[in-house]
C-alpha cells in the first residue's frame, strides 16, 4: 500500500501518471475515491496524487487532530514523493487545506483551485447546517441527517445519489466518533487576512445551489486573492464534479494548462 508517516500518523495515497504532480484534497468525510473521475482524466498529462486525509479513508484515525495537521501532511507528503512544487486542488474541506498550505509554504504552490470553499468558518460548514436545520432534524437518527439535508446541500439529486452509492461501496463511512473528529478539525480557522499575499494563480470555483458553502464564499475568496479567477456553476450544489463533470473538467484542465 502506497503510504508514509506524518506526525506519527500513518497516511495513505493512489497515484497515477506522469509530469508535473497535482495534489487532490478531499471534502469532510470523504477519500481518496472521491477523485476516481479526475485522476482518470488528469494522468494523461500530470502526475495525480489523491491523498486520505488524516481521520478519513484508509489512514489512521486518530481521535484528535486540527487543520494545522492536515497542512502539514501535505507537506510531508511533497516530501515523501520528492516533490518540489505542486498544483494543489482542494474540494470543500480540502480547499481549507490548500489556503494553508499555500499560505504557509508558497514556494510549494504552481496553481491552486478552491472548490466549493470559504476563507473562515467558526465550525466546519457541515456543523453549521445541521445547527441551521435542527428543528427539522428532530427524531432523525444522526446517521440519516446529512441525508436528509442533501436537498439543502445538491442540485443534482439523481447524480449525487449514484456518486455516495458508488463510494459507499468503496470506502465505508466514518463513524459518529470519526465524523465527530474530523468536525471539529475545521473549527475557528479564519485566512482572511493573509489571503491578499497569495502569488499563485488560483481558481475558486463554487456551486449556485450550494447550501453549505454558496458562492458568496466563493467570491470572498476571490476578492482576497489578487491572481484569481471565479467561476459558479449554475447547475450545481456543493458537488460541482459529480453535478456537472463534464464541465468541471474541462474547466480545471484549461486553468492548469493556460
Amino acid at each position: 500500500m502506497p503510504e508514509f508517516i506524518s506526525n506519527g500518523v500513518r497516511l495513505y495515497y493512489e497515484e497515477a501518471g506522469e509530469g508535473m504532480p497535482v495534489i487532490l484534497l478531499h471534502g469532510l468525510g470523504s477519500s481518496h475515491a472521491m477523485f476516481r473521475q479526475e485522476m482518470d482524466f488528469l494522468k494523461n498529462e500530470y502526475r495525480v496524487i489523491a491523498i486520505d486525509c488524516r481521520g478519513h479513508g484508509k489512514s489512521d484515525k486518530p481521535v484528535k487532530f486540527t487543520l494545522n495537521d492536515h497542512i502539514e501532511d501535505v507537506i510531508a507528503l511533497l516530501d515523501h514523493l520528492g516533490i518540489k512544487k505542486a498544483h494543489i486542488i482542494g474540494v470543500s474541506m480540502g480547499s481549507y487545506i490548500a489556503q494553508g498550505v499555500v499560505l504557509a509554504h508558497p514556494d510549494r504552490v504552481e496553481k491552486l483551485i478552491l472548490v466549493v470553499s470559504k476563507a473562515h468558518g467558526k465550525t466546519s460548514s457541515t456543523q453549521e447546517l445541521l445547527t441551521r436545520y435542527a428543528d427539522e432534524l428532530e427524531g432523525i437518527e444522526e446517521q440519516k441527517q446529512m441525508e436528509y439535508l442533501s436537498k439543502y446541500v445538491f442540485h443534482n439529486l439523481p447524480a449525487i445519489q449514484k456518486w455516495q452509492e458508488e463510494m459507499a461501496q468503496i470506502e465505508p463511512e466514518l463513524s459518529l466518533t470519526e465524523m465527530a473528529a474530523a468536525n471539529k478539525a475545521l473549527e475557528g480557522f479564519d485566512f482572511r487576512a493573509a489571503l491578499p499575499t497569495v502569488t499563485a494563480q488560483t481558481l475558486i470555483i463554487s456551486g449556485s445551489y450550494d447550501g453549505l458553502n454558496p458562492p458568496v464564499r466563493g467570491q470572498e475568496l476571490a476578492s482576497l486573492i489578487q491572481n484569481s479567477k471565479f467561476v459558479e456553476f449554475e447547475q450545481s450544489g456543493h458537488a460541482p464534479n459529480v453535478e456537472e463533470p463534464e464541465k468541471f473538467m474541462k474547466v480545471i484542465s484549461e486553468f492548469l494548462g493556460e
